[in-house]
């Protein structure tokens, strides 16, 4: 269900959950790669981006994104920190993605409206989320804290939550996510591989978006 989003528009959490069955989990090393490979994603459908904060280039690479592609929706991802949020927003991230949570890091996010999608693998952890106003959560590292299984577990107590299960997903398994009730979208790195990215091949990772994009959902 693609949103409506006007240009530099800040998406709501349920919104980039809601926009494509998958976000993509990027990793850039070389900014000369950020435009090309976020125009083959949004080529093939998928336009909330998270690029994750796990390399020296990835700020400028969102600032890159934000500024020459804005038919997409970038965001940061492996936000570990206050500072992070604020590095993401400054480069043009519109929304933030964490591997955990801390009150900290959702002050900062509510501080600069700028969506969080916070990792969570426990009851206490979706507790302390949703204390602090947070109802969209990352369920991370999906398949090695429970998989499928524990969403299914989750949705009795945690029936208002929506998740984004992220880590070790699969196009094998993204499908058996996608049918559960409690799941919005999962995140998943498979759109861009790594010989994709190494040849620029950016129209095989058009492909792999587009068959993302097709993926049903619950």
């Amino acid at each position: 269900m693609a949103v409506n989003l006007g240009a530099g528009e800040k998406p709501t959490a349920l919104e980039v959950m809601q926009d494509a069955p998958v976000i993509p989990v990027i990793v850039l090393h070389d900014v000369a790669q950020a435009v090309p490979l976020a125009r083959a994603l949004v080529a093939g459908g998928i336009r909330m981006l998270e690029v994750t904060l796990r390399t020296k280039v990835a700020l400028a690479c969102i600032e890159k994104i934000a500024r020459e592609v804005p038919q997409a929706v970038v965001g940061a991802g492996t936000v570990r920190s206050p500072a992070d949020v604020q590095a993401a927003a400054m480069a043009g991230a519109r929304f933030a993605v964490s591997p955990g949570y801390t009150h900290a890091i959702g002050k900062a996010c509510h501080e600069l409206a700028l969506a969080l999608l916070p990792g969570v693998a426990t009851g206490s952890e979706i507790l302390a989320a949703q204390e602090d106003g947070y109802g969209e959560l990352k369920f991370f590292p999906a398949m090695q804290a429970g998989g499928p299984a524990m969403l299914k577990a989750w949705h009795g107590p945690f029936g208002d939550v929506k998740f984004c299960p992220t880590g070790g997903v699969t196009p094998g398994n993204a499908a058996e996510f996608l049918a559960l009730p409690n799941v919005a979208c999962v995140g998943g790195s498979w759109l861009t591989p790594a010989d994709a990215m190494a040849q620029g091949d950016w129209a095989r990772i058009t492909q792999l978006a587009a068959e993302a994009a097709r993926l049903p959902r619950a």
